[in-house]
């Protein structure tokens, strides 16, 4: 039996209390930061990114990580932004 997908409104509300994990600063997205927020999103499935730079261009690097990450854009407020992935069930051993 597999857990239903949270929806949108739960994912936003979960999302109020999150602090940002990842801070995407002056270089822009990088390898490493994918890598991070990869990582960040296979750990905790709900993760807020920062945007300490690139402010005009957050609407679009938003998008651009959701796409990179494979994650979906749940919310945009300020100078964050929330991203949901579903963790993968781990396969069953043959």
């Amino acid at each position: 039996m597999t857990t239903p997908e949270p929806t949108l409104r739960q994912l936003k509300a979960r999302a109020q209390k999150l602090k940002a994990v990842i801070h995407l600063g002056h270089d822009g997205i990088t390898d490493a930061l994918t890598a991070a927020l990869d990582q960040a999103l296979a750990d905790h499935g709900l993760v807020k990114v920062r945007f300490t730079d690139h402010k005009s261009e957050r609407k679009e690097l938003s998008a651009n990580l959701a796409t990179r990450a494979g994650a979906r854009l749940v919310l945009q407020v300020g100078h964050t932004a929330t991203l949901y992935r579903t963790s993968l069930a781990p396969s069953a051993a043959v």
